[in-house]
């Protein structure tokens, strides 16, 4: 698997990120961000080790909900921020905790 170089990051202060492709093989492709998009993007992790790809999505998802259905109600707003937090404060099941809950 092959990776373009990174190159002169400082001088052209930016930032390289590796998203990978999911398909049969895994394949990386490295795209060049400034550091205050990076930092943007980092304002959007709900967890210590979210990867950029799933941020990314994350975004993506949310930007076209946002042009689909361009009104939420302050409930869904409130819920969605409050969901957030508990997120941030690690008040979440995983996948396994809900499975065995719901008896899957």
């Amino acid at each position: 698997m092959k990776l373009k170089k990174i190159k002169d990051i400082l001088s052209n202060n930016l930032i390289y990120l590796s998203i990978p492709k999911y398909t049969c093989e895994i394949m990386v492709t490295t795209i060049k961000i400034h550091e205050d998009t990076k930092q943007a993007i980092d304002l959007f992790r709900e967890y210590k080790n979210e990867s950029y790809d799933e941020v990314i999505k994350k975004i993506l998802y949310i930007a076209k909900n946002c042009k689909d259905n361009k009104e939420l109600s302050l409930e869904t707003i409130e819920a969605i921020e409050k969901a957030r937090e508990r997120i941030k404060k690690g008040e979440f099941l995983t996948e396994e905790e809900a499975k065995l809950r719901l008896g899957l």
